[in-house]
C-alpha cells in the first residue's frame, strides 16, 4: 500500500459544519482507501491526515463528500 499525506484546509466558517457532517456520517471512505491517523490545528483551520491506498483515484470519491466545507491537497509519500 502506498501512503499519502492529505492536507485539508477548511473553508471560511466551515470548521464546525465539517465536524457536524463527520459526527453524522463518519469519514465516508470508499472501500480500498484507509485512514491511518490525523492531526488538527483548529487555529489555522487545517487538518493533516495520513492515509493509504493502492488506488489513488479513490481520493476523488472521498473528497467529493467534503468539498463543500474543505479544500484538499493530496501528497504521495515516497
Amino acid at each position: 500500500m502506498k501512503k499519502y499525506m492529505v492536507v485539508e484546509k477548511f473553508k471560511p466558517n466551515c470548521f464546525e459544519k465539517n465536524n457536524e457532517l463527520w459526527n453524522r456520517k463518519g469519514r465516508m471512505l470508499p472501500e480500498g482507501l484507509y485512514y491511518l491517523n490525523s492531526w488538527v490545528n483548529k487555529e489555522q483551520n487545517i487538518c493533516f491526515q495520513l492515509m493509504e491506498t493502492n488506488n489513488p483515484e479513490l481520493f476523488d470519491l472521498w473528497i467529493n463528500h467534503w468539498k463543500e466545507y474543505t479544500d484538499f491537497e493530496v501528497f504521495p509519500i515516497d
